[in-house]
């Protein structure tokens, strides 16, 4: 039995993982380098992990890309980001021979026209995949998810009476994903930053000083493997 197999078989996977891809530009000021190339350093580094949560079976990964804050910026930065996610977009072949699906989650209207048409080539393309679901949050803010939510509801002329968690759950953007059991944020901060703050009411965290661009595989396994030492109560004994 490879040593491969021997892992996926011992061990239980979450069925959500959310990330916080932080500390791209943290990576490239100690080298040197402009921020921009820690974002491309950062991007290959979530190619590979989304390609390993795949071939491990993981059933649902989230990843922070670009926040609503993000906006705030040097807008040369800004640009390289959106730059950079014009050319993840525009490689026809991203992730396609891995069946992986792929979904973007935020406010996308913000965006550059090019970039919701490309958004929605990626979706389009990648919607009969049958493996690892994968949600990309671009201009994406809890609370801004929560407050269009709440619009949604109100549009809907349902009476406050009716309102349940379920029916907020339903009107986020991640209507219809079970909601991530493990947040794994590297680069050494201990924070939330905005990010899935309704859907991570009961989940699990795991906080690395690894720098983004640096977060592997093995990292990966660790943080699962810490996982696996947690005893989830959801409020219970």
């Amino acid at each position: 039995m490879s040593l491969f197999k021997k892992k996926t078989e011992e061990r239980k996977l979450p069925r959500h993982i959310a990330i916080i891809m932080d500390g791209n530009g943290r990576w490239a000021k100690k080298r040197s380098m402009p921020r921009s190339a820690g974002h491309v350093a950062g991007a290959k580094t979530f190619k590979d992990i989304a390609r390993y949560c795949n071939k491990i079976g993981l059933e649902y990964l989230t990843v922070y890309a670009f926040s609503t804050e993000n906006w705030k910026r040097p807008k040369d930065e800004v640009d390289s980001i959106m730059n950079l996610l014009r050319d993840y977009l525009k490689d026809a072949e991203n992730f396609k021979s891995d069946n992986i699906k792929v979904k973007f989650i935020g406010n996308l209207e913000p965006l550059a026209d090019d970039i919701k048409e490309l958004i929605k080539k990626d979706e389009d393309g990648s919607k009969n995949a049958t493996g690892l679901k994968l949600n990309i949050a671009i201009n994406y803010g809890g609370r801004d998810e929560i407050t269009n939510a709440v619009k949604k509801i109100v549009a809907s002329g349902i009476s406050p009476d009716s309102i349940t968690e379920q029916t907020i759950s339903d009107n986020l953007y991640t209507s219809g994903m079970p909601d991530p059991d493990f947040i794994i944020r590297p680069s050494g901060e201990y924070r939330l930053s905005n990010y899935l703050i309704w859907q991570s009411a009961y989940a699990e965290y795991w906080f690395s000083d690894v720098l983004w661009p640096d977060f592997t595989p093995k990292h990966l396994e660790k943080a699962i493997e810490e996982y696996n030492h947690r005893h989830r109560r959801f409020g219970g004994v």
